[in-house]
């Protein structure tokens, strides 16, 4: 058993609540356990410059943590600023552009804004799961507006963390485990289990091909659970 009680091929206790900012076009909030977001889609009738008279849509998205979202104060960053938060901005936009056909939004784009209120692990796989929802939810607006003709959904995205800590596989890591794992791994796949990204690093011990594909195993089990909450 773990600290939090779970063993170690469960998720934390998984929440997202749909509709919770009236203004944005979708919006959810997920809990995952300790850790909890706010994401919401909002929807802009133009495109970056360099997608201008190409009648294709984009898709982008903004992360940011808040000051008391952790253990101590955090300082206030300005938007996309600080290396971590812009990695994490653009991992979020990459995973969510792989969902939709773009061509069929016209020259309209969507914002989709993750802010973390809560940290206990797993933020930025927390923003992509809720992420995808809140974009779903926009894109069913912009079908009932008659903006779009069908909502160009072509797969459900979710996101996970694995770890290894020595030769134990953990699944959805919390803070504690996640800052004193071995190895710890993201990943982001579709309802077909295809890959949209993978991102890992041995703190401790190397991990062998073996291992690397138990822990694609155990993502994609816990993943399913995701697609579930995420239907729902």
């Amino acid at each position: 058993m773990r600290t939090d009680g779970r063993s170690p091929q469960e998720i934390r206790s998984l929440t997202i609540t749909p509709e919770v900012i009236r203004n944005a076009e979708g919006s959810v909030q997920i809990d995952l356990g300790h850790t909890r977001l706010i994401c919401t889609a909002s929807v802009e009738a133009n495109v970056p410059k360099w997608l201008s008279g190409s009648g294709q849509g984009w898709i982008t998205a903004e992360y940011g943590m808040l000051p008391r979202s952790t253990h101590t104060r955090l300082q206030r960053e300005k938007a996309l600023t600080g290396g971590r938060t812009q990695e994490i901005s653009r991992l979020i936009g990459r995973s969510l552009r792989a969902a939709v056909e773009l061509a069929a939004l016209g020259e309209k784009q969507i914002y989709v804004d993750c802010d973390v209120i809560q940290a206990d692990g797993g933020t930025r796989t927390a923003a992509i799961t809720g992420g995808f929802v809140a974009l779903a939810l926009a894109l069913k607006f912009m079908h009932d507006q008659g903006q779009i003709k069908s909502i160009p959904l072509k797969s459900y995205v979710s996101a996970i963390s694995v770890g290894l800590k020595g030769s134990d596989l953990l699944l959805d890591l919390n803070y504690d485990e996640d800052s004193s794992i071995d190895t710890d791994m993201n990943f982001v796949m579709t309802d077909s289990f295809h890959f949209i990204e993978i991102q890992g690093t041995a703190e401790g011990q190397p991990f062998d091909k073996d291992q690397l594909d138990a822990m694609a195993d155990l993502a994609r089990a816990g993943c399913q659970t995701l697609f579930a909450a995420q239907r729902e």
